[in-house]
């Protein structure tokens, strides 16, 4: 089969017979739970549901977990950091049904706000970590990652990168396993953590970790390879130069001429903990280790308290291999001490800027237009932002916003602003956004009537990730915000239209000069969402005909 990296994870997860999965949509992580959502229910009989964000997403994995059934939970890298707090404690209690989180990282930062690396916060939660660095790695690890969970009683982690996620290759299914009988043991207390029981199960974690560590010494997918790529079982002499790559990093180096790169004996590490005897091991006797790793330095940093401090390590820390952004073949070149692959450079051909933008048609676009004469009576003013489609109005021609940090802080930053004195503040942010984590944020400045103003952009859809189904309709946004204490006479949902622009931009002007919590809704469906429920409208309806 011809699949994505994503794809490959959402195969493997229902031949592993998984009974759940849950997500929140965000790149590129997104197309796992699609395919899951795609093929699972109807030919493999599994609940899919998109959580409310990915807090909600892990808690409801480990339900499922605590019922003996194998899930699967998946989200990117900043995502983790919303689920972090299940996520770490989730390291104490006793599995059951297997539970891996597949983490998404985005080096580069195509679409995320930072590069951060998920192995780190593994490593905190004493988790088991695995990192393919194929499409058929990313199957067959998935599949291994289950047992793995069950064995150690504890949850996996599989680490994916942006290139492998959203690059296809082939990959060989094995024949599916029956999924786990649901089971409940009322008088199992691994799962409950009450401090004297969190002690407990802390103090057998740590006591259980060599156990983990040693299946990472054995694990296939930790190994030590010959400059050809044929498996060796232990490092053969001593001196010269030993590679250690991580994850995708490893095809970087198999990229490069043989007979061009230099003599070197090289380990790649697939699954975490590191394993400690297997790098001294491999490292025994080298005069110069390098080590090629996607993301954070993080296997750099470990080498530094496992091996002498005369053996020199090289780079991300040591400035041999660039500290951000991707990996690619010419990087590992320079790293080498190889030349850059042949090139042409092109003087005179200038390619203008092509920054993104909305879509034609977008309703945010007229809402922009809105603020912005909104803003135009007033000295001075914030708009603070927030992360979807919409963050593109930061951007000319409209450069509407001024911050964009986390899902949700357009709102807490509103409201620390408006509390530093600043006149007029107002918070602009999605549907989708707003439930993830706007609502909390929302609580805090109703409870003190803040006065600033809530702009939420309502286009019925998860529209930045590909039009995944928000949580509740806008017919239930209204009553959720008016719940938390907002002013019924300062709540106002109307229709962001172009034709309807100059009485969108008077009531946001009201609004913003009243000295008091104000929130608004603009709704209208996204333009490209509407397409595709018309087409598929049109479909069905062709369907029934014939």
């Amino acid at each position: 089969m011809i699949l994505l990296g994503d794809e490959a994870v959402g195969l493997a997860a229902l031949h592993a017979g998984i009974a759940a999965a849950y997500a929140y949509p965000g790149t590129p992580s997104t197309e796992i739970f699609e395919y899951l959502e795609r093929t699972g229910p109807g030919g493999f009989g599994i609940t899919a549901h998109w959580a409310v964000n990915e807090k909600t997403a892990y808690e409801q994995a480990l339900g499922t977990s605590m019922m003996g059934r194998r899930v699967v939970v998946s989200m990117k890298h900043v995502g983790l950091n919303v689920a972090a707090d299940p996520f770490v404690n989730s390291g104490l209690v006793g599995i059951r049904g297997g539970l891996v989180v597949v983490v998404a990282d985005d080096p580069g930062m195509h679409s995320s706000q930072n590069e951060q690396d998920s192995r780190w916060l593994a490593d905190f939660a004493r988790i088991p970590c695995l990192e393919p660095a194929t499409q058929q790695e990313a199957y067959d690890m998935t599949r291994e990652a289950f047992l793995l969970s069950e064995s150690l009683r504890t949850p996996v982690m599989i680490r994916l990168v942006t290139r492998l996620c959203h690059s296809r290759s082939g990959v060989t299914p094995r024949e599916p396993e029956a999924a786990p009988r649901l089971t409940h043991d009322p008088d199992d207390r691994d799962w409950m953590l009450l401090p004297a029981n969190a002690r407990r199960l802390w103090d057998e974690r740590v006591a259980g970790w060599p156990a983990t560590v040693e299946r990472s010494e054995g694990s296939w997918w930790n190994r030590f390879e010959t400059e050809t790529g044929a498996v060796a079982e232990t490092p053969a002499g001593g001196g010269g130069l030993t590679v250690i790559t991580t994850g995708i990093a490893r095809n970087y180096l198999l990229e490069a001429d043989p007979l061009e790169v230099p003599p070197h004996r090289h380990l790649h590490l697939g699954m975490y903990p590191i394993p400690e005897a297997l790098v001294r091991e491999a490292c025994g006797g080298a005069e110069d280790i390098l080590v090629l790793e996607e993301g954070y330095p993080y296997v750099e940093r470990l080498l530094r308290g496992l091996l002498p401090s005369a053996v020199p390590v090289r780079g991300k820390l040591s400035g041999d291999v660039p500290f951000t952004g991707e990996l690619d073949p010419d990087r590992i070149r320079e790293a080498l001490g190889l030349p850059l692959s042949p090139s042409m450079v092109l003087p005179n051909l200038t390619l203008p800027g092509r920054p993104p933008q909305l879509c034609q048609g977008c309703p945010h676009a007229d809402a922009f237009r809105a603020v912005l004469a909104a803003m135009d009576g007033f000295e001075d003013g914030l708009i603070t932002g927030d992360i979807g489609c919409y963050t593109l109005g930061a951007l000319p021609p409209y450069r509407a916003m001024e911050s964009c940090v986390c899902m949700g802080a357009s709102i807490g930053m509103a409201k620390g602003a408006a509390d530093a004195g600043m006149r007029p503040v107002l918070a602009v942010i999605g549907d989708s956004t707003f439930l993830h984590s706007g609502v909390t944020g929302l609580m805090d400045a109703a409870a003190h009537d803040t006065p600033m103003t809530v702009l939420i952009l309502d286009n019925e859809t998860v529209g930045m990730t590909g039009q995944q189904p928000t949580a509740l309709p806008d017919s239930r946004l209204g009553p959720i915000i008016e719940g938390l204490g907002v002013d019924p006479d300062h709540l106002h949902l109307v229709p962001t239209h172009p034709k309807r622009t100059d009485e969108f931009a008077e009531l946001l002007a009201a609004e913003l000069a009243h000295e008091g919590l104000s929130v608004i809704v603009g709704v209208r469906e996204c333009i490209v969402a509407a397409r595709k429920r018309k087409a598929a409208e049109r479909a069905a309806a062709a369907g029934a005909e014939s």
